[in-house]
């Protein structure tokens, strides 16, 4: 799905689409944004210059979640209606979490980005990184801003939930969730360094925080996916939590992803329920035993193969100065996909 044809992502039941109207850049734009509660809009309207920051951060979570579940047979596909995802979403799964978590990092990593890039009046570096560290460097540079990113992130993205009420048990999977999310950004800060002398001894090194790449946030809560917790609700005094579901596993923590019922086995095409593709026609890997393996992917029906011709880029030589030459290469290659 292409940027341009992202509508509102971010709501408790959506990650839709931001929009088809480009750049947010004014309030009447938020009235049109599809999928948004009224304090969103109302958020969306004291905030339009940061809007275009969640707009990234939307086709950044997209774009993450396919990647890491390119190999599952729920692959992360997007539809054209709401939500983006079907009702995988809207069903309290494992899934459900990974995409509630994967949305609210994204934005609070899209809008400290903005920040420390100079985009947003409203935020910039984070100044309160100054001075000299215990380990004896200079503060400098530009540190990340990750606390304006993350509490932009935690009033636009769960304004959602906290409307309805906190009493539900799917409200508080996916408040936990989205927390999930944005620690796995705030407890992966890094240290970044630069120094400074004669012939690049190091004198004096300047340094700054930094997020990691959200790569490696994806990652993580990719990792905290195969982890999760199955949970259910639990009345404690007159506060409503969530407990392992199984009393002989240990609590999950406020990093850790909770779900609420089984994931189904995405094996088959459902037309009663939107995003449940199943895996006919999906690639496998004939050799594996994983997940993406013929055997699991294909859901025992079996697999097809055909040979297809492929084209690579080979016998590649550097020529002075300054560019690369290579020749093409054509070889015949199997491809296997599931009947």
């Amino acid at each position: 799905m292409s940027p341009s044809s992202i509508l509102v992502v971010f709501s408790a039941r959506y990650l839709a689409k931001l929009s088809s109207v480009g750049s947010i850049r004014d309030e009447e734009t938020c009235e049109r944004l599809r999928g948004l509660i009224q304090r969103q809009v109302q958020i969306c309207k004291r905030s339009v210059e940061v809007m275009d920051a969640v707009r990234r951060g939307a086709q950044l979570a997209i774009d993450e979640c396919q990647f890491q579940f390119r190999n599952r047979r729920w692959n992360c596909s997007t539809l054209e209606s709401m939500p983006v995802f079907g009702k995988v979403v809207t069903q309290g799964t494992r899934e459900a979490a990974f995409v509630y978590a994967i949305s609210a990092a994204s934005v609070a990593f899209a809008v400290t980005r903005a920040c420390s890039s100079g985009e947003l009046e409203k935020c910039g570096c984070d100044h309160n990184v100054h001075g000299v560290s215990p380990e004896g460097f200079q503060w400098s540079g530009c540190s990340d801003n990750i606390a304006y990113g993350v509490a932009f992130s935690q009033s636009f993205v769960d304004v959602r939930e906290r409307s309805k009420g906190q009493s539900s048990s799917r409200a508080l999977m996916n408040l936990h969730n989205n927390e999930a999310g944005r620690k796995a950004i705030l407890s992966h800060m890094r240290v970044e360094c630069k120094c400074h002398g004669v012939s690049g001894s190091c004198e004096v090194k300047t340094c700054w925080k930094a997020m990691p790449p959200f790569r490696k946030v994806g990652n993580i809560i990719k990792e905290k996916f195969d982890g999760a917790t199955e949970v259910e609700q639990r009345k404690v005094g007159t506060t409503k939590i969530l407990v392992p579901r199984n009393s002989q596993f240990k609590p999950h923590t406020d990093e850790d992803l909770v779900y609420l019922e089984p994931s189904p086995d995405f094996c088959d095409y459902d037309p009663r329920t939107p995003g449940m593709l199943g895996t006919v026609g999906r690639q496998c890997n004939r050799t594996s035993k994983a997940i993406d393996g013929c055997e699991l992917m294909c859901c025992g029906r079996g697999f097809q193969t055909q040979e297809v011709e492929v084209v690579d880029r080979c016998s590649c030589k550097f020529h002075w100065c300054c560019y690369v030459k290579c020749k093409q290469c054509r070889k015949m290659v199997e491809i296997h996909t599931c009947r």
